[in-house]
């Protein structure tokens, strides 16, 4: 159990589908990892708790401090940042990302959205951070480094496959898991009918964990947008 003081998002099942990704990945002891938007930490401390070098990042001050907090409780090494994505870590790459961003569509625009609402407000399309992180996470990785994200399958798992290759990267979704709605869900599903992106009576999402593999194309790629 990990202390979640109110306003910091709760570990769910898209918390632990990521988590056994990364147990699936068998990432190294020893391996420089950064988790975006880690809220309470949960992911953050089981890959310190592996043997990883953790750093990890967030927007809200609170969930900040709770990281901090859980993993001096479980007593495992955890650089914890305030700050926008990448921001914290500007010029740093690692060998592996995680990433748990807002991913559930919405007409709250996400740079307004406070306390818990942070961790779900995505846009329109539910991918106003999930593309930042497609397209910027190749910067930030080793030659040989991985990206591991989660979110719903109503944000786009072929826009973020399609994204990701064209950063140069080798992409493929690992892991799915079907969840009942929760109340945020249940809350919208009739403007998300009324758009399309349910049918109508669904009571269900899919998530997915998308893992994306920095290959000698990709390297190239980023050579040249350097060069140009």
């Amino acid at each position: 159990m990990l202390l979640c003081p109110p306003g910091v998002y709760r570990p769910q099942s898209d918390t632990r589908l990521l988590t056994g990704a990364l147990r699936q990945v068998g990432v190294p002891a020893g391996a420089r990892l950064l988790e975006l938007g880690t809220g309470s930490g949960a992911v953050a401390v089981a890959a310190a708790s592996s043997g990883c070098e953790v750093v990890a990042v967030d927007v809200s001050a609170r969930a900040v401090l709770t990281a901090r907090l859980n993993a001096l409780l479980r007593g495992v090494p955890v650089r914890v940042l305030r700050g926008d994505l990448f921001a914290p870590v500007a010029g740093e790459v690692f060998d592996v990302i995680v990433a748990n961003p807002p991913y559930v569509p919405g007409d709250t625009d996400p740079s307004a959205a406070r306390g818990r609402a942070r961790a779900w407000e995505a846009g329109p399309t539910g991918r106003a951070v999930l593309d930042r992180i497609c397209h910027a996470a190749p910067r930030h990785l080793t030659p040989t480094g991985t990206l591991l994200v989660v979110h719903s399958a109503l944000s786009g798992v072929a826009t973020t496959l399609v994204t990701l290759r064209r950063a140069g990267m080798r992409a493929q979704v690992i892991a799915r898991h079907r969840e009942p709605f929760g109340p945020v869900m249940h809350g919208r599903a009739e403007s998300l009918t009324a758009r399309g992106l349910l049918r109508p009576g669904q009571g269900h999402e899919d998530l997915v964990v998308v893992r994306a593999d920095r290959t000698a194309a990709g390297r190239e790629h980023e050579r040249g947008r350097h060069a140009a």
